[in-house]
C-alpha cells in the first residue's frame, strides 16, 4: 500500500533541496515572500490564462477543453484510491463519454495530449515572466555580494581579470520545441509581462494551431541553427550586460576580461556516436556561426552610427558596416582578416571620440569593442568530439595505409611502448585509401580544424574531446593523428573525458604519466600551459550509481589538481552535465562553490543541454542570472575562506563509506536478471530513437541491442524519468545512510551535513529527483507477475532514500526551504498527470498479447507523444 504523500508533486510533501537544522528569521522570511510571489503571479495566473485556452476554438474532438479537468480530477483520485491507469480511463469514459467507441477514444486522448503540451508551455511562460521575483535575483545576487566593497576589492578585480567561465550547448535529445514554438512563447511571456489579456489570448490560439513535434529527425545543421537563436538573442546581450553591471559595480575600476564569459558549442562538431555529423557538416556550422556574429556585429553599428554622428568617426563607421554587409551578401567575402583588424580600426575611432569629441556615448562604443574583443569571429567554440574506440579504429587504419611509418609488430607493443612511439610520430599520414567511413572522417574533421581556424580564429575549433577515454594511449593516438595531418604543431587543447568509475580512479595517474613525458609537456608549452580534463557525470552515474560517481568524481579532481600543480600545469575541468542530479544537474550554484582548496578552480566550465538551456538561459533574465550565479560560485571559491567547503580527515572517512555502501548496493540492483527487460518493456527507453526530438542515435554505434554499456545515458536516465521513479537520481543513497546510522553514526552524518558543503549539495540534489517521483503511477505493477518483485525492489529503495535524507537534513518535508522549485514541481506535476496516466495506459495496451498490430502502432504512438509533454514539464528530464 502506497503512503498518501507517494502521489509526488500532488502534494506540498513532495519536493527537494536542501536546508540548514536552523533557519533564520530572514531565510523564513524570504521564503513567505517567495511563496507569495509564485502563487500570485504564476498559480493564479496560470488559472486566469487556462480558463482562456480551455474555451478556444481547438477542439477536433468535442469538448476536450470541457472535459480536461474533469479528467484531471480523475487521475488524481484514481490514483490515490489504488486504481491503474486502464481503471482509471475506463471509470472516466463511462461516466462522461460512454457513446465513445475505441477510435474516438484514442482520438479524445491524443486531442488530450495536444491540450496538456500547451499548457506547459502557459507555465514556462508565466515562469518566465516572473522569474526575478520568484526567484528574488535582486536579493539572490551572489556576484553583487562578492564586489560589495571592503578591502577585498582589488583582489576581485585581480581574480576578475584572469578567471574564465564557459557555457557549452550541446544538442542533446532532451528539447523538442520547434523554433516557431520557442518564438511564441517568447511572445507570450512579454504579453503576460504586460499583462496584455488580448495578446495572450491570440498567441494561446495561435499556440493551440501550431504542430508541436518534427515530423522528421533534424539534422546537426538543424540543431546548430535552432541553438543560434541563443546565442544571437540571449548570450551575445547577456554577456555584453554583465560586463557593464561590473564595471557600475566597481565604480569604473573594472578592466574587462573578454574570456570572462564564453560559450561553446556542440552542434555539428559532436560526431560520438551521431553519424550524421560530417566534415561537410562541420564546416558549414563554423560558417554559420560567423555568420551569424557578423550580423549582430553589423547591426550593432547601424546603431553605433545613429549616435557617432561626428565627422570622420561616421564616415569610418559606415565602412564597417558596409564591409560586414558585403560579407553578409557573400561568404566568400571576409569584411576583416582577422578580429585583431576590426579592433585596431575601432581603437583608433575611440581616440578619436576621447580626444576631439568629449567621449560622448564612449561607453556604447566601449561595449561593442568587448563585444569583438569576446566573440571575434567565432562566436562560440565549435568543439570536436570522437570516441577513443574511433581514434584508435582510424589509427588501426593509419598503420596500415602507411606501410613503413610504424613498426611491423607495432600491434604486440606494450602500452608505454605505443605512448612512446606515437608522442614521437611526426610525419604526414595517407588516408585516401581508407575503407572505413569513421576513420576518414576522423582524418578529414582533424585537417578541419585546422582550416576553420584560419577562417575564423583559433579560438573557433580549438578542443577536441577524446569521449571514453581509458588514459594516456589514447591521448597520444590523438597527438599523432593531429600531426598526421601535417599540422606540426596543432593548436589544439586535447580534453581526455573520463566516463567510467574505474577511469574516474585512475584519472590522476594517467595525467601524470603524460605531464612526465617532455614531448607532451612541449604541447602544453604552447597552450600556456593549460590542459582542459573533461569528467562525464552522465555515464558515471550509469556506471557506479548516484553517490559513488559523484565522489569519484571530487576525488578524480583532487588527484588531477594535485598531480598538475606539481608539474606546474594550470589544470581545467570541463563538467559534463545533463539536467537532472542524476547526470550532474541540479544547483549549479551550489555545486561549484562547494569545490575546496584541493580542486583547482581557474575557470569553470559546463555542458548545458535540452531544456536546461531553455528555463535556464531562455530569457535575458535568467540568462544573466545564472550566469552571475556561475561566476559567484568560482571567485567565491578563490577568494573566500569557508571550512565547509573542506573535507576533513573524519568526513572523508565517512563519504567513501557512504559511497562503498551506495556502489555495492547499485551494482546488486544493476545486475538484477530484470533490470535491463524492464527498462525495455515497461519505459520508454527504446522510444528515444523514434522520436524525432534530435539526430543522436539512443546508442553508441546506432545499434540496438542490449549491451548495457553502448546505452547513452540520456535514455536510461529519461526512462526512469518518464516511469516517474527516477532512480539514478537516489538508488543507494538510502541504504548507505542507514547502514552508517544504524553502525551508531547517525549524529555524524547530521553533522556532516550541515557542516559540508559538498554532502549538502549531493543529499540536496538528490532530493530533487526524489521529489519528482510518482510510485502511485506504477503501483500496479508491484504484482505483476514477471516484475513485480523488481517494482518492490525500487520502491523500497526510494522510501528508505527519503525517510533518511529527511532524517539527517531536520527537513520535515522536501523542497521545505525552496518554496519556487516546490511549487513549479507540484504545478507541473499536476498539469502533466493526464499525460503520465495515458502513457501508462498505452503500456497496458501494447504488452496485452491479443491486442492487433494496427492497434499497437497506435498506442505506441501515443506513448512517444506523451513523452514530449513530460521531458518539457520536468525541465530537467534528461
Amino acid at each position: 500500500m502506497l503512503e498518501s504523500g507517494e502521489l509526488a508533486g500532488l502534494h506540498t510533501r513532495h519536493g527537494c533541496v536542501i536546508m540548514r537544522a536552523a533557519r533564520s528569521p530572514l531565510i523564513a522570511m524570504s521564503i513567505q515572500s517567495v511563496h507569495k510571489d509564485y502563487r500570485n503571479l504564476v498559480e493564479l495566473n496560470y488559472q486566469l490564462y487556462n480558463g482562456l485556452f480551455l474555451t478556444l476554438p481547438l477542439d477536433a474532438v468535442q469538448q476536450t477543453g470541457v472535459l480536461l479537468p474533469l479528467l484531471e480530477e480523475a487521475c488524481r483520485e484514481g490514483l490515490e484510491s489504488g486504481a491503474n491507469p486502464r481503471q482509471i480511463l475506463g471509470d472516466f469514459f463511462a461516466s462522461h463519454r460512454p457513446d465513445f467507441d475505441e477510435d474516438a477514444k484514442v482520438a479524445f486522448l491524443f486531442k488530450v495530449i495536444q491540450y496538456v503540451e500547451r499548457q506547459i508551455v502557459l507555465v514556462d511562460a508565466l515562469e518566465d515572466a516572473a522569474f526575478e521575483k520568484i526567484h528574488e535575483t535582486a536579493a539572490g545576487n551572489e556576484l553583487q555580494r562578492l564586489g560589495g566593497g571592503g578591502g577585498a576589492e582589488g583582489s576581485q578585480r585581480a581574480l576578475l581579470e584572469r578567471f574564465r567561465a564557459r557555457v557549452t550547448l550541446t544538442a542533446h535529445p532532451t528539447q523538442f520545441y520547434p523554433g516557431k514554438v520557442l518564438a511564441i512563447i517568447t511572445d507570450l511571456t512579454g504579453a503576460i509581462r504586460g499583462q496584455d489579456i488580448a495578446r495572450a489570448r491570440n498567441l494561446l490560439q495561435q499556440l493551440g494551431n501550431t504542430p508541436f513535434f518534427n515530423k522528421e529527425k533534424p539534422s546537426p545543421l538543424d540543431e546548430a541553427v535552432n541553438l543560434g537563436w541563443y546565442l544571437g538573442n540571449i548570450f551575445y546581450p547577456a554577456i555584453a550586460r554583465i560586463h557593464s553591471r561590473l564595471g557600475e559595480q566597481f565604480n569604473g575600476g573594472y578592466r574587462p576580461n573578454p574570456q570572462l564569459l564564453s560559450v561553446g558549442f556542440w552542434p555539428g562538431g559532436d560526431r560520438d556516436g551521431n553519424p550524421r555529423v560530417t566534415p561537410a557538416i562541420t564546416g558549414k556550422v563554423a560558417s554559420k556561426l560567423r555568420n551569424l556574429i557578423i550580423s549582430r556585429y553589423h547591426r550593432d553599428v547601424r546603431r553605433l552610427k545613429r549616435r557617432l554622428s561626428y565627422a570622420e568617426v561616421h564616415e569610418r563607421l559606415e565602412d564597417i558596416e558596409l564591409r560586414l554587409h558585403r560579407e553578409l551578401v557573400n561568404e566568400l567575402e571576409q569584411a576583416f582578416a582577422s578580429p585583431a583588424e576590426l579592433i585596431a580600426e575601432l581603437e583608433q575611432i575611440r581616440e578619436m571620440v576621447i580626444g576631439r569629441y568629449q567621449s560622448l556615448y564612449l561607453d556604447q562604443l566601449d561595449s561593442f569593442l568587448l563585444k569583438v574583443r569576446t566573440f571575434g569571429f567565432h562566436f562560440a567554440s565549435l568543439d570536436i568530439r570522437q570516441d577513443s574506440r574511433v581514434l584508435g579504429a582510424s589509427l588501426d587504419q593509419a598503420i596500415q595505409g602507411n606501410p613503413g611509418k610504424f613498426p611491423a609488430d607495432f600491434g604486440q607493443f606494450e602500452e608505454s611502448k605505443k605512448i612512446d612511439f606515437l608522442l614521437g610520430l611526426d610525419q604526414n599520414l595517407d588516408w585516401s585509401e581508407s575503407t572505413d567511413p569513421l576513420s576518414t572522417d576522423t582524418m578529414e574533421s582533424l585537417a578541419l580544424m585546422r582550416d576553420i581556424q584560419a577562417r575564423n580564429g583559433e579560438l573557433a575549433c580549438h578542443r577536441y574531446i577524446i569521449s571514453n577515454c581509458r588514459g594516456p594511449l589514447d591521448v597520444a593516438v590523438l597527438l599523432a593523428l593531429l600531426r598526421g595531418t601535417g599540422w606540426r604543431r596543432p593548436s589544439v587543447d586535447i580534453v581526455p573525458l573520463f566516463e567510467t568509475i574505474a577511469d574516474l580512479e585512475r584519472a590522476g595517474e594517467f595525467m601524470g604519466r603524460l605531464y612526465d613525458d617532455p614531448r607532451y609537456r612541449e604541447h602544453l608549452r604552447r597552450r600556456d600551459c593549460r590542459q582542459t580534463v573533461m569528467l562525464g557525470f552522465s555515464d558515471g552515474t550509469k556506471d557506479g550509481g548516484y553517490v559513488t560517481a559523484n565522489w569519484s568524481i571530487y576525488k578524480s579532481k583532487e588527484d588531477i589538481t594535485r598531480v598538475s600543480r606539481r608539474a606546474g600545469v594550470e589544470v581545467n575541468f570541463f563538467d559534463g552535465r545533463g539536467g537532472p542530479p542524476a547526470r550532474g544537474g541540479g544547483n549549479t550554484y551550489q555545486f561549484y562553490a562547494a569545490l575546496g582548496k584541493t580542486i583547482e578552480s581557474n575557470q569553470i566550465q559546463l555542458t548545458v543541454q535540452g531544456q536546461t538551456i531553455s528555463s535556464h538561459y531562455g530569457t535575458r533574465q535568467a540568462a544573466e542570472h545564472n550566469l552571475r550565479q556561475l561566476l559567484a560560485a568560482g571567485l567565491e571559491n578563490n577568494l573566500l575562506e569557508l571550512p565547509e567547503r573542506e573535507i576533513e580527515p573524519r568526513q572523508r572517512e565517512l563519504l567513501e563509506q557512504l559511497s562503498a555502501i551506495s556502489l555495492k548496493h547499485y551494482q546488486r540492483f544493476k545486475s538484477h536478471p530484470e533490470f535491463l527487460p524492464y527498462l525495455e518493456q515497461m519505459s520508454t527507453m527504446s522510444y528515444y530513437s523514434q522520436s524525432n526530438i534530435a539526430s543522436r542515435p539512443a546508442r553508441r554505434g546506432g545499434g540496438g541491442g542490449a549491451d548495457f554499456e553502448d546505452l547513452r545515458a540520456i535514455p536510461f536516465v529519461g526512462a526512469w524519468g518518464q516511469l516517474g521513479q527516477n532512480v539514478p537520481g537516489f538508488y543507494g543513497l538510502g541504504t548507505a545512510l542507514r547502514q552508517v546510522a544504524d553502525a551508531g553514526r547517525l549524529r555524524e552524518l547530521k553533522e556532516l551535513h550541515q557542516r559540508n558543503r559538498f554532502f549538502r549539495t549531493l543529499v540536496g540534489n538528490s532530493m530533487q529527483s526524489m521529489s519528482k517521483a510518482n510510485f502511485a503511477l506504477t503501483a500496479h505493477l508491484a504484482e505483476h507477475p514477471r516484475f513485480g518483485a523488481f517494482w518492490r525492489l525500487i520502491h523500497d529503495e526510494f522510501r528508505l532514500s527519503r525517510e533518511m535524507v529527511l532524517r539527517i537534513s531536520g527537513q520535515n518535508t522536501l523542497l521545505e526551504d525552496n518554496p519556487a522549485s516546490r511549487l513549479s514541481i507540484e504545478l507541473r506535476q499536476r498539469i502533466v498527470l493526464p499525460l503520465l496516466v495515458i502513457q501508462q495506459f498505452a503500456f497496458m495496451q501494447v504488452n496485452r498479447e491479443e491486442l492487433r498490430e494496427a492497434d499497437r502502432s497506435r498506442y505506441e504512438k501515443m506513448i512517444i507523444r506523451c513523452m514530449f509533454g513530460n521531458i518539457n514539464a520536468s525541465r530537467n528530464s534528461a
